[in-house]
C-alpha cells in the first residue's frame, strides 16, 4: 500500500486564497499543456513501440529459456537482471532519440509563447494553453530543433516529486508497516472466506477486511497525507505559488519545492 494511494497531493494545493476559475486563467496566461496520448499516437512512436514490443517477445523467449537453467535465486536474479539491461538499452536506443527530440520541440515552443510551465492535459479542466499540434509540427519538420538558450523563468506553479517524499524514513516505515498488517490480514481473512458457507457471508467477510484495512490506512497514512498537505501549502505560500502538482504531471518548466516541502517535513 502506497502513500499516495491517499492521494497525498492530488491534483492541485491552493497556496494561497481561493480563486475563482476565471481568475485562475487569466492569471496563469503563462501555463500550456500537451495531450500526450496524441503524441504517442504520432506515426513514428506508434512504429517505434511496435518494434520494442517485437523486441520484447524475443528477449522473453530467450529469459524463459534461460531461466530454466538457473539452479539457485542468485543465478535467477542475475538472469533477470541482465535481460532487464538488454530491454532498458534497446528502449534507449529505438524511443531515446525521439523522446529527446520531442523534448526540444516542446522547449522550443514553449519559449516561443512565453510559458513558463507546461504540464499534462489530463490535469487541466479549465484554461491553459494547448500546444500540442505545435510541438507535433515541430517535431515532425526536417529541421534541426536547438535546446532553448535560456531556462524558463520562474513560474507560479509549483510541484513535488511524489517519490522522493515515498522515501522519506516515517513515510517508508509507514508504508511498510500497512504492507505488513495487510498482508497479515490477507491470510486471515483467506481462511474466514474459505470457510464461510454462503456467496453472502464471503460478501459480508470482504466488506469486514476492506474496512479493517481502510481504518488501518486512516490510522497509519492519513495523518502524513494531512502533515505533507499543510507543509506544501505553507512551502507554496512562502513562493507565492498559485497551484502545486505531481512531478509526474509537468512536462516542462514549473518551480521545484522538493526539497523545501522534505525540510519542512523533517528528514
Amino acid at each position: 500500500m502506497n502513500i499516495r494511494s491517499l492521494a497525498l497531493i492530488i491534483g492541485a494545493v491552493m497556496a494561497a486564497v481561493l480563486l475563482a476559475p476565471g481568475a485562475i486563467a487569466a492569471d496563469l496566461t503563462d501555463v500550456g499543456y500537451i495531450d500526450q496520448a496524441d503524441l504517442a499516437n504520432m506515426p513514428v512512436f506508434v512504429s517505434a513501440n511496435r518494434q520494442l514490443t517485437g523486441y520484447k517477445a524475443q528477449l522473453d523467449a530467450q529469459f524463459n529459456n534461460a531461466i530454466k537453467h538457473a539452479r539457485t535465486d542468485a543465478d535467477r536474479q542475475r538472469v533477470s537482471m541482465v535481460f532487464q539491461q538488454q530491454f532498458s538499452d534497446k528502449q534507449r536506443e529505438i524511443i531515446g532519440p525521439l523522446f529527446q527530440r520531442a523534448q526540444l520541440a516542446i522547449a522550443a515552443v514553449s519559449t516561443s509563447r512565453n510559458l513558463t510551465v507546461v504540464v499534462d492535459k489530463r490535469i487541466v479542466i479549465y484554461g491553459g494553453q494547448d500546444i500540442t499540434k505545435d510541438v507535433e509540427a515541430l517535431f515532425t519538420s526536417p529541421q534541426a530543433i536547438s535546446p532553448p538558450a535560456a531556462s524558463p523563468p520562474p513560474s507560479e506553479i509549483g510541484f513535488v516529486d511524489q517519490t522522493v517524499l515515498d522515501g522519506l524514513p516515517k513515510v517508508k516505515s509507514a508504508n511498510d508497516t500497512m504492507s505488513t498488517f495487510a498482508a497479515a490480514q490477507r491470510e486471515v481473512y483467506s481462511a474466514k472466506i474459505a470457510q464461510a458457507r454462503s456467496n453472502t457471508e464471503k460478501q459480508q467477510i470482504f466488506a469486514e477486511y476492506n474496512k479493517t484495512l481502510t481504518d488501518k490506512q486512516d490510522q497509519l497514512l492519513k495523518p502524513l497525507v494531512d502533515e505533507t498537505k499543510s507543509a506544501t501549502a505553507r512551502v507554496a505560500r512562502r513562493k507565492s505559488l498559485m497551484l502545486v502538482v505531481d512531478r509526474a504531471d509537468v512536462i516542462y518548466g514549473g518551480t521545484d519545492i522538493t526539497t523545501d516541502v522534505q525540510n519542512e517535513l523533517g528528514k
